[in-house]
């Protein structure tokens, strides 16, 4: 990689010979870059409203259709079931009907346990696996999701809502606000979706994510330690050095054997379980029910053997009946309405990421389209409704979506069946849950959130990007080391600093002619490509606004000015031309445009020719509309870099 006078004849040679060819079969010698026509301004900003807000919207494919199909298709984009259900038949319910029962067993001792993880009775978790999965039935437009009570927002909300209320001293409002947060959570999700914003779930990256997840899932397993050792006396922190001081702090005196045994008998046989359905994916329904079995024979073996009265602690009472009206619970008064406010856009913003990437993967996977827009819309519709029933808030489950998708499932009736059992349950098989211990829950939320600590996509991250790393790990420990929100402000703090640094500090390239080619590709990535003497080829890799465009300026002066150096001290011709390579370049603002005229004026002192190539229409029509292209010469603009390279031919063969 270097400078050769061979090398800047043969490209420009190449660069003739292409034009050599046009003219024998009769072609114009070169073409104009065009200038696309100029738009009314309001035509412009409804266009871009449309694409940005409605590029995915189907009805735009039937607006010439009658009014009447309109509002059929406007009543089905709300309600799937509608468009679906028409098609439905016995042989997809069968299906439904054996991935609805399987995950009823699954779910029914993890929303107990849950329910716990968020400060509530047993019984708040299965009312939210009763009343949102029917909402979602009729709404959402995933097969595979299974809705429910989830680890890690069930603990988010927990902490949160502890922050304001003490769960058992003030039982009363800290239900309250829990029903309240779970209303406007709903809210935003719903907001998002008919505002057409789902777009800004995006700005928490899969790293940061990552990580999170990650982080809550040890947070999650270290809570667990309470029932898991049988402490009573447990900190209210979540951190792991709180967490593991009041946990070596009770050896002596806090810890019961008889509950240890319970829990590690059977988080053994969870984990068991668990490593048999993934050596064989037939066998989906063993760790599926383990759970369930789990419950049932430790329920049986406390009532038998009366352990209950040694120490181990048990869940007493799960009220029976199906969800109580709580309209009336709700705050919409007072200051605990702004605390009802912060906590549930937190906490839905949360479950909306985890079940719209659910979504998209099990979509992905089978094919079919998911309206990310319609699923924000369906999610905030079961929450508002949800928390008007006593529930709190619900989302997609990644682990019973697994096992709802393994199991055969076609439709959302899956979730309908699920939400029946649920009812069945409330109704009637309560009671039987008095004597199950504390300590299987626990085993059972460990066995569950374990899933959630991705050790490959770690690693993936680290050989990948390691800024990404850093966001993933800054998460990670923002969770385990400080709180549950704190780690989550990191992973957006990082998330956002991510894209303000791309965005200011956009990348730039030194290109070079490939040997036989008139191409030209970055000489870092291809260092046999040669520079061409007497002209300097720098590329812009991002769209230049007020945020960058200072950069670009100064980046682009810097590699002449270090060019020029090179130069010099090997006495090789000086630059003549600058040819600024703008196919990357999707956009500019009048900063970038002003940006540019700096440019061209620092070039001009030098007695250097500033040469564009490649603008994209975009760019073209404003550098046009901002007199730019009059300030440069419209014969400085080119098609190509090869086509700005020959222009140079006869100054720079003559520096040679």
């Amino acid at each position: 990689m270097g400078y050769s006078a061979a090398d800047g004849d043969e490209a420009r040679e190449l660069a003739r010979a292409s034009f050599s060819d046009r003219e024998q079969k009769n072609l114009p010698l070169a073409y104009k870059v065009g200038v696309p026509p100029k738009k009314k301004l309001l035509s412009e900003f409804t266009e871009r409203v449309k694409e940005t807000l409605f590029a995915d919207d189907p009805l735009y494919a039937y607006k010439n259709q009658p009014r009447s199909v309109q509002f059929l298709l406007g009543i089905q984009s709300f309600f799937p079931i509608l468009s679906w259900g028409r098609d439905y038949s016995l042989k997809k319910f069968k299906g439904d009907l054996i991935a609805g029962f399987t995950i009823a067993s699954l779910c029914i001792p993890q929303d107990i346990g849950y329910s716990k993880l968020a400060n509530l009775d047993p019984q708040y978790g299965l009312y939210s696996s009763f009343v949102p999965p029917l909402v979602y039935a009729a709404m959402g437009s995933s097969r595979d999701i299974a809705i429910g009570p989830v680890a890690v927002v069930s603990l988010l909300l927990g902490t949160l809502l502890q922050n304001e209320f003490d769960p058992k001293t003030e039982k009363e409002e800290y239900l309250r606000l829990a029903f309240t947060a779970t209303f406007f959570a709903g809210i935003t999700q719903a907001a998002l979706g008919l505002l057409r914003l789902g777009f800004l779930i995006d700005f928490l990256s899969h790293a940061a994510i990552v990580g999170f997840m990650a982080g809550t899932a040890i947070t999650i397993g270290l809570q667990q330690l309470k029932g898991f050792l049988g402490i009573q006396n447990f900190t209210k922190n979540s951190d792991i050095i709180s967490v593991m001081k009041s946990v070596w702090g009770s050896v002596n005196h806090g810890w019961n054997w008889q509950t240890i045994v319970i829990a590690t008998v059977f988080l053994v046989f969870l984990l068991l379980t668990k490593y048999i359905g993934k050596k064989r994916r037939s066998l989906f329904w063993v760790p599926a029910i383990a759970p369930l079995i789990s419950v049932i024979l430790s329920t049986l073996f406390v009532y038998i053997t009366r352990v209950d009265k040694h120490g181990v602690q048990i869940v007493r009472e799960i009220k029976k009946g199906i969800n109580p009206s709580s309209v009336h619970q709700l705050y919409f008064t007072g200051s605990n309405l702004s605390k009802g406010i912060r906590i549930g856009v937190v906490s839905g913003m949360i479950a909306l990421t985890e079940a719209v990437a659910i979504g998209r993967t099990f979509a992905d996977m089978k094919d079919y389209q998911l309206d990310g827009n319609k699923e924000m819309v369906a999610l905030g519709t079961m929450n508002i409704v949800g928390s008007m029933a006593s529930c709190y808030v619900a989302t997609g489950s990644f682990s019973r979506s697994a096992v709802n998708n393994m199991a055969g499932c076609q439709t959302a009736v899956s979730n309908v069946v699920m939400s029946v059992i649920v009812l069945l349950t409330l109704e009637l098989i309560t009671p039987l849950f008095k004597y199950t211990p504390n300590a299987i829950l626990s085993s059972i939320i460990i066995n569950a959130v374990i899933g959630l600590i991705d050790f490959d996509a770690a690693i993936l991250i680290w050989k990948t990007d390691k800024l990404d790393f850093i966001a993933c790990m800054g998460a990670f420990f923002g969770v385990v080391f400080a709180s549950v929100e704190i780690g989550l402000l990191i992973a957006v703090s990082i998330s956002f600093a991510k894209i303000l640094l791309q965005v200011t500090r956009p990348r730039t390239a030194l290109l070079g002619n490939l040997p036989t080619s008139s191409i030209y590709r970055n000489i870092q990535q291809y260092p046999e490509a040669s520079k061409v003497p007497g002209v300097i080829i720098v590329r812009v890799d991002s769209a230049v606004y007020f945020s960058n465009s200072n950069y670009v300026k100064e980046r682009i002066l810097r590699w002449l000015r270090d060019e020029e150096e090179e130069l010099k001290e090997k006495n090789l011709p000086r630059i003549e031309y600058l040819i600024v390579e703008m196919s990357p370049v999707t956009d500019i603002d009048t900063s970038g445009i002003h940006a540019f005229e700096e440019l061209y004026k620092n070039t001009k002192k030098k007695n250097i020719q500033l040469l564009l190539a490649n603008p994209g229409p975009v760019v073209m029509e404003k550098l046009e509309a901002s007199l730019f292209t009059e300030l440069i010469g419209h014969e400085k603009i080119f098609l190509s870099v090869g086509e700005a390279v020959m222009s140079c031919a006869p100054k720079a063969s003559e520096a040679a």
